[in-house]
Parts: structure tokens; sequence; C-alpha cells
């Protein structure tokens, strides 16, 4: 595997290294060893699955202490645009995104630690996402902030009339007025 810092510290892309034949290929998706000596120490205890159309944009969401979450992210088939937002408030890069295609041919991973919101948009006619959590959901302590905030000026890549959103994530806040970690 290799391990891709961003421009955003300890936001990580991996990339697997995969063999291929005539059969089809094999890749290991994820090494504790590796991992760990590559981001970060973290035990995932919750993985999570969602198939969504063209133009779904689902997020920019988080988890609040004690129920905080590091994600590590990927597409099984389909496109998206994935971002991780920084909301760590005396972060260097407050407010500033991360973003990576993550395609069911390309096999990328996403590593998203705790302090960010995230978000994805589905760029193909659908996409099957997966994604690992070191910490359970907590319906009580969520957290998110408006796709479209201004200020962080997220560039989605599809045309604003082609995004898709739930009525909750029609209603976030911006991130000025978002409980974000200090």
């Amino acid at each position: 595997m290799k391990f891709i810092q961003t421009e955003i510290k300890d936001v990580v892309v991996i990339k697997p290294k995969i063999f291929e034949d005539a059969r089809g290929y094999f890749f290991e998706s994820f090494v504790q060893k590796e991992f760990e000596e590559n981001v970060c120490k973290t035990t995932f205890v919750q993985d999570n699955e969602s198939k969504s159309a063209y133009g779904v944009l689902r997020g920019l969401h988080y988890q609040l202490p004690p129920f905080t979450q590091a994600k590590l992210v990927r597409v099984i088939s389909g496109r998206v645009l994935d971002v991780a937002v920084d909301i760590r408030k005396n972060s260097p890069t407050f407010g500033r995104y991360a973003a990576v295609e993550l395609t069911g041919e390309n096999h990328l991973q996403l590593f998203i630690p705790r302090g960010f919101a995230h978000g994805f948009v589905v760029l193909s006619n659908d996409a099957v996402f997966q994604y690992r959590c070191d910490n359970y959901y907590s319906p009580a302590n969520e957290g998110a902030i408006i796709w479209n905030d201004k200020t962080i000026n997220i560039n989605w890549k599809i045309p604003e009339k082609d995004i898709i959103l739930s009525e909750k994530d029609k209603k976030h806040p911006a991130l000025e007025n978002a409980r974000v970690f200090l």
C-alpha cells in the first residue's frame, strides 16, 4: 500500500497494490499493522455501506465528543467526490478541505481523522460507498455543516441543479454557526 498525505495534515489517501490477471484482481483493502505504521493507531468498530444515485450529496456530517469518529472510506462501484473539512477550531487549516475522487476502478481510500466534517457526492449513475468508523454513531452527538457553505466553498464537480439532498441535509448551519472542535 502507498500512503499519500493530502494538503491537510492527517487526511491520508491510501492506494492499494493491485494484483490483476485474466481472472480479475486482488488487493488488500486494510492491513492494521501497515495502517498504524503509516497513518495512526486506531481500532475500527463499525462498518457502513450506502448506495446512492447520481447527484446524491451526503454531508457534511461529523460526531461530537465523546462520540467523535475517524473514518476510512472507499467506493466499491461507481465514482464519488469525497470531501473532508477541517473543523478543529485551533488548527492552521480550520475551514479548509481536502477532496479526492474515489472510484470502483482506482480503489483509493481516504482516511478522515477525528475533528473533520465529511461528505461526498455521486458523480456516476450510482455508487456503492463503504466506510469504517472508529467509534459508534450517536444521534445525540451528531453535528453537520451545510454542503454549500460560502466560507468553505467546496467545488462539488457537478452542477448545483443536479444535487440531491435529504431534508435533513438541507437544514444544516453554516460553519460559523456550527458546533466545532476546540
